[in-house]
């Protein structure tokens, strides 16, 4: 019979290093510069958001499923189109634009309020 070996220590592991790919690109800015503000506000050629919003909840007609209506927007279809594949990208939710009005699945009143809010709508009124 063998006999058994003791447990070896285990070795120390290397420092890992790193590789900076941006690292030679900041040795070339100028200096003083620094990086652009993001801004909320829209670009001057961009139409205004909406003065007002409603928010609410329905059920009927959709097979028991709850669902959030945007309504009086006013925007123009291809505005409504992209504010719907934007409010889908920030809620995670699904939707369509149904007779000028965004439709958005589950119960998201509160989450699509203040997401109206950043988009700069003045009053965003939440019904039932």
């Amino acid at each position: 019979m063998r006999k058994k070996r003791p447990p070896a220590e285990p070795a120390a592991a290397p420092p890992r290093r790193f590789h900076d790919a941006f690292g030679s690109l900041r040795d070339r800015l100028p200096a003083g510069w620094t990086p652009p503000a993001t801004s909320t506000a829209a670009a001057p050629g961009a139409p205004a958001p909406p003065a007002r919003a409603v928010v609410r909840l329905e059920r009927k007609g959709r097979g028991g499923k709850e669902a959030t209506l945007v309504e009086k927007l006013g925007l123009s279809p291809a505005a409504l189109g992209a504010w719907l594949d934007e409010a889908k990208r920030a809620l995670g939710c699904g939707g369509v634009v149904e007779d000028g009005a965004l439709v958005l699945q589950g119960d998201q009143r509160e989450r699509v309020a203040r997401w109206l809010e950043r988009r700069g709508v003045g009053k965003v009124v939440i019904g039932n």
